[in-house]
């Protein structure tokens, strides 16, 4: 004998059972709206609450400001346009020398249709990337390098560089409307707000 599904408003028929759906269908998608702007504020807070504390930490006396002719900050780190922008970029004229924020070894140099032209460097537990660079990277004997020819700078993936050393110039390669510098940080492999550490190094060179 077939079972009818009842509940207190009788028997459960199909067309109430595709409106129930829909109801509760439209209830989750609304708590889905108003939550995501909380869970984005918890991913900011979670991605910016270490690099405070590793900031605070540490001496930051021979750290060096990454641009020269620096403009203005352009984009910040955290939510942009429902993605996730990991770094801070930096405006500054076209052409203008790059510095390595901090001592340490080019671990990667690369070209990409997103970044451009780009390199990391490995300092201790930090990686510091950088994007948007002019110039290519190439190969020759087995390895591979950074060169722009017109600034004078050529980088060779594995080659340590200190603090303050010209590394690389602005440029518009990869994904961008405008000449600046795309800076990004890692910290034991956790991606950081660089404004936070920029703050703590003025505060402690000033």
């Amino acid at each position: 004998m077939k079972k009818i599904l009842q509940d207190s408003r009788g028997p459960l028929t199909a067309k109430r059972f595709f409106r129930f759906r829909q109801m509760l269908l439209l209830a989750l998608s609304i708590g889905i709206v108003l939550i995501s702007p909380y869970l984005q504020q918890q991913v900011v807070k979670a991605q910016s609450g270490l690099p405070s504390r590793v900031a605070t930490g540490n001496l930051w006396q021979e750290a060096s400001f990454p641009v020269e002719n620096f403009e203005t900050y352009t984009s910040a780190f955290g939510p942009r346009g429902g993605d996730f922008h990991y770094g801070l970029d930096m405006a500054a004229p076209e052409g203008s020398y790059i510095r390595n924020w901090w001592g340490g070894q080019i671990v990667e140099v690369w070209e990409d249709g997103r970044c451009g032209t780009g390199m990391v460097v490995r300092s201790g537990n930090w990686e510091h990337i950088y994007c948007h660079l002019r110039g290519r990277v190439l190969t020759a004997n087995g390895g591979r390098y950074y060169t722009d020819s017109e600034g004078t700078v050529q980088i060779w993936q594995g080659q340590t560089v200190p603090a303050g050393a010209r590394i690389a110039r602005v440029g518009m390669t990869g994904r961008t409307s405008g000449p600046h510098l795309h800076w990004g940080l890692k910290y034991g492999g956790r991606w950081v707000d660089p404004a936070l550490v920029l703050r703590e190094m003025y505060a402690q060179q000033s």
